[in-house]
């Protein structure tokens, strides 16, 4: 086993550590929490969650064990099983990273009617529609039987090896990519630069007022005036980062695997191994990227851990005092209403 072949598969153990405990800590906020599962992008989190999760446990096992064995690590029964998952999960992900954007869309855009436009069934539909997408392009492709090892990925995928077949394969994989791939970064590109655009707008307004309440305050110490100016600037960068994180990562992970694919339909060019199977971990490190860039930064997941943190140690340091988990959710209740 070569050196590259131990660096790729200790990167795909800790993609899948870090996938496995982020991803069940978001299904895990939003089954603890009400406030979670009211909310209309709670449901694209929680399938954006299930995805990685399968992704996790049912393709990467399968990829790690290609890379130390060198061969396809299962039988053609279970390889194309885990490649029709491959397909049908990672499509999925990809719309819904796509119905998310369209979410914070019409909430900063139109935020006025953001609860008629974007009402629970409507997210329920597209949900639909994205499993409807990515069902249709793993059926046709398990059909065809175009789901086979590939040892440039060291995965069970996407690939045929008749050359009759060739031609159609080329058509649909085209057609996939522009469908999942494509489609997803062209909406989260229109719908956050659209986000940014309105975010800067404010931004500007509030420094507008802010240096015309510091021309009025002559008396204001020089040193609170440059903590005044250091939150400006700070507040235009906060947007254009998080713009910049919910797009650069999408491209970051799935572009050199999804460029990889359509490359290697042409006849005369030879694709390296190796580069093959880190543009596969790299569409894989999207899943443990998704959890840190979507949930559990966010102020709101962060109160919901910390709350499940506090009761685990209540429990702990109280195993026999009767703890009362109802009448403590009852207390939280009040003492958020008096507050």
């Amino acid at each position: 086993m070569y050196l590259a072949e131990v660096l790729l598969a200790i990167f795909l153990i800790v993609v899948f550590v870090v996938s496995l405990l982020a991803n069940l800590l978001v299904v895990i906020c939003f089954l603890y929490s009400a406030d979670i599962r009211k909310m209309v992008s709670g449901i694209f989190l929680l399938n954006l969650s299930l995805c990685n999760l399968l992704l996790t446990t049912l393709n990467m096992p399968s990829t790690f064990l290609a890379i130390l064995k060198n061969q396809q690590p299962f039988g053609d029964c279970i390889c194309k099983a885990v490649g029709f998952l491959e397909t049908f999960l990672t499509s999925n992900a990809m719309l819904s990273m796509a119905a998310l954007s369209i979410d914070k869309w019409i909430a900063v855009v139109f935020p006025l009617s953001y609860s008629s436009k974007m009402r629970y069934k409507d997210a329920v539909l597209m949900m639909g529609y994205s499993w409807l997408h990515s069902l249709t392009f793993s059926l046709v492709s398990l059909f065809l039987s175009w789901l086979d090892y590939s040892s440039m990925y060291a995965s069970c995928t996407l690939h045929v090896t008749e050359e009759p077949e060739t031609r159609r394969f080329t058509v649909f994989t085209i057609v996939f990519h522009a469908a999942s791939f494509m489609l997803s970064l062209v909406i989260l590109c229109f719908t956050y630069l659209k986000v940014l655009k309105v975010a800067r707008f404010h931004c500007r307004r509030i420094d507008i007022i802010t240096m015309q309440t510091l021309v009025l305050l002559v008396d204001i110490h020089p040193s609170v005036k440059q903590r005044c100016l250091s939150e400006q600037k700070r507040r235009r960068q906060r947007a254009t980062k998080k713009i910049s994180i919910f797009i650069g990562s999408f491209v970051l992970c799935f572009a050199p695997y999804v460029i990889t694919r359509l490359i290697e339909l042409l006849p005369f060019v030879k694709i390296n191994n190796y580069w093959g199977i880190v543009s596969k971990c790299l569409a894989y490190s999207k899943a443990a990227a998704d959890p840190f860039v979507y949930s559990l930064l966010r102020q709101q997941y962060k109160k919901v851990l910390l709350n499940i943190v506090n009761r685990i140690l209540k429990r702990e340091l109280y195993p026999s005092s009767g703890y009362n988990s109802s009448l403590d959710t009852e207390n939280d209740y009040c003492v958020h209403r008096t507050n």
